[in-house]
């Protein structure tokens, strides 16, 4: 299980382009030091997409919002400005005994949580037969092992990058509804309503109550 007994908070509340959202994620990930606390970092968006580091930009074809910029994780397009992200670094011993599949288990947890304490029930794709699982260029479109699905709808999904030390992981909580075909689905079309300090705040909670964690 994931164990850590301090954590390092980040919270980014300004509108942050595409690009310098990636940029901090990265440069997170490439710094981080034997020894570092863990971090979680939520964060905001202004309207922009991100795509997967697999694609490249002149072939996608694709334009929304006023930025975009390259992950360092997989996946496809993913259209942001109407959802909060997080960010987990965090030390790979500190996932004991955990695949690789596993750790996306725990470290999503505290999403799980999250939506649970708006009386949602939510579920990875992978454990409800009814959904076949598929890759596709755009996030929000395709269904992934560990994308968290609540009523049957996607509410997001979760992507991971790697080294031999360390982990990141981040995602999204679309919690307002765009009129875009790509956008996919939001809490708002499941009948919950929150603000972007709510759902930050519910974020941190849930995290600190899943993990027993403290700010250092």
């Amino acid at each position: 299980m994931f164990q850590v007994d301090e954590f390092k908070l980040i919270i980014d509340k300004e509108h942050l382009s595409a690009k310098a959202n990636m940029d901090i994620d990265k440069e997170l990930f490439y710094s981080f030091k034997d020894g570092d606390k863990p971090i979680l970092r939520i964060y905001n968006w202004e309207e922009s997409f991100t795509y997967g580091a697999s694609q490249k930009e002149e072939e996608l074809d694709f334009e929304y919002g006023k930025s975009s910029a390259k992950r360092i994780t997989g996946g496809g397009i993913l259209l942001h400005g109407h959802d909060i992200s997080y960010c987990i670094v965090t030390p790979v011993n500190s996932v004991k005994n955990a695949s690789v599949k596993r750790s996306y288990e725990e470290l999503c947890k505290f999403i799980l949580d999250f939506y649970k304490s708006l009386g949602l029930e939510p579920s990875f794709a992978k454990d409800i037969k009814d959904i076949e699982l598929y890759k596709s260029s755009f996030c929000q479109v395709g269904f992934e092992p560990y994308d968290i699905i609540i009523k049957g709808k996607k509410m997001g999904g979760n992507a991971q990058k790697r080294s031999r030390h360390t982990i990141l992981q981040h995602g999204s909580i679309p919690f307002k509804t765009i009129s875009h075909p790509k956008g996919g689905y939001s809490l708002e079309d499941v009948g919950i309503f929150l603000n972007e300090d709510d759902v930050i705040d519910g974020l941190i909670k849930s995290f600190r109550r899943v993990y027993g964690t403290k700010e250092a």
